[in-house]
């Protein structure tokens, strides 16, 4: 009979843990593309703006909020641990051509995903966009040393709100530069509106964290790895808290609502995410470091392995799920017609969050289908890409 070979079993558990909250954060991503598609008609200009917004609205947005830190830190953390078993010239490689592979895939397939018409009068450079130039920055940072790389994701995270004050003019040679960069803006670009929505340089901070976080899972045993997870989350939920206190720094400053007290806790909670300031950063990321120790500590439970599965065919469910989502909307608007103005929607927010968990477990067999295509065909080159 054959020894069980620790190493591969410890480097499954870790590898399950880090799906299981890929797959985690996809599943509160899909609430938030669930409302955006069903309640479109209800005017939002800031979903997190604790005057004006809506209560079950801001919270229903609130947990999506998780989302595009732990997707960056993570695809970091997964470069890190692909460059164990690849050179890391393999490693660099292979960053440069996911991330323009990314990009993309932005610029056509997920743009097309939202309007479903061409030619496109809308171009939403989005998370999918970030993620694809974090990797291509991430593919020249790798060659520093370690702990130079770890400096730096500390600097971008910790200080890049000193550069909000910095705008340029429209007409100005750094206006798109710095829109990419750091600035949330649009431009008109032949006869589209071209909308950065999702600045790199904090995400770039980001990318290189999870980068850096990578050693904990190739040479720490699990009991100390999950130990240092949650005392790095409990560190950054806990300066979160005493930053967001102090009112300083980290972001715009919260208020108190006279006479509102549930206002006030939201406008405290309202984080800026375009891009995301280090108050917006400090609980996403520390929330994912006390969910990936959750998970590796549960991982022989039901659930942790559903949504690994999940986890393990992010950007399958990616696509799947938004094209899903625009052919339901597509015939509803065919069957029944526009109910709100020139679009179809629900009624409510509580009509959405029944959508959204009615629809959890049908999209959970397509992709546990296409995940064991992909671990079954190696062959497959561009299959790694899904």
């Amino acid at each position: 009979m054959s020894t069980p070979d620790p190493a591969k079993s410890a480097a499954a558990t870790r590898l399950q843990s880090i799906d299981a909250l890929r797959g985690l954060v996809m599943i509160f991503m899909l609430l938030d593309h669930v409302r955006e598609t069903w309640l479109l008609y209800v005017p939002v200009g800031d979903p997190v703006d604790a005057r004006t917004i809506m209560p079950a609205l801001f919270f229903t947005r609130i947990t999506s909020t998780l989302c595009a830190p732990i997707f960056v830190a993570l695809t970091g953390l997964s470069a890190y641990l692909y460059s164990r078993r690849h050179t890391l010239a393999e490693t660099s490689d292979f960053l440069l051509r996911r991330g323009a592979f990314l990009v993309l895939l932005e610029l056509t397939l997920v743009n097309f995903s939202w309007r479903a018409e061409l030619p496109f009068h809308f171009v939403f450079l989005q998370v999918i966009w970030a993620i694809g130039l974090c990797m291509i920055a991430l593919a020249g940072l790798i060659h520093l040393p370690g702990r130079a790389i770890l400096m730096l994701g500390l600097l971008i995270v910790g200080e890049h709100n000193l550069l909000d004050g910095i705008a340029f003019a429209p007409d100005s040679p750094m206006f798109i530069p710095w829109a990419i960069l750091h600035k949330r803006s649009q431009i008109e670009l032949a006869g589209m509106v071209v909308k950065f929505n999702y600045p790199v340089v904090p995400w770039i901070g980001v990318i290189c964290l999870g980068w850096s976080a990578g050693g904990w899972f190739a040479g720490l045993s699990s009991e100390t790895r999950m130990n240092r997870l949650w005392r790095a989350g409990a560190v950054m939920l806990v300066g979160f808290v005493l930053l967001r206190a102090l009112n300083i720094y980290g972001d715009a400053p919260w208020f108190t609502v006279p006479g509102d007290r549930l206002r006030t806790v939201m406008s405290f909670l309202a984080m800026t995410k375009y891009p995301p300031s280090l108050l917006f950063l400090l609980p996403t990321l520390g929330t994912g470091l006390i969910l990936l120790a959750v998970f590796e500590r549960a991982n022989h439970a039901r659930v942790t392995h559903w949504l690994s599965v999940l986890g393990s065919a992010p950007m399958f469910f990616y696509l799947f799920h938004l094209y899903l989502l625009r052919l339901l909307y597509l015939a509803a608007r065919a069957i029944w017609g526009t109910n709100h103005g020139d679009v179809f929607g629900f009624p409510s927010l509580a009509w959405v969050w029944a959508f959204y968990l009615a629809i959890i477990v049908p999209l959970y067999f397509p992709t546990r289908w296409f995940s064991n295509i992909k671990k079954a065909r190696k062959d497959i080159w561009w299959l790694k890409y899904l």
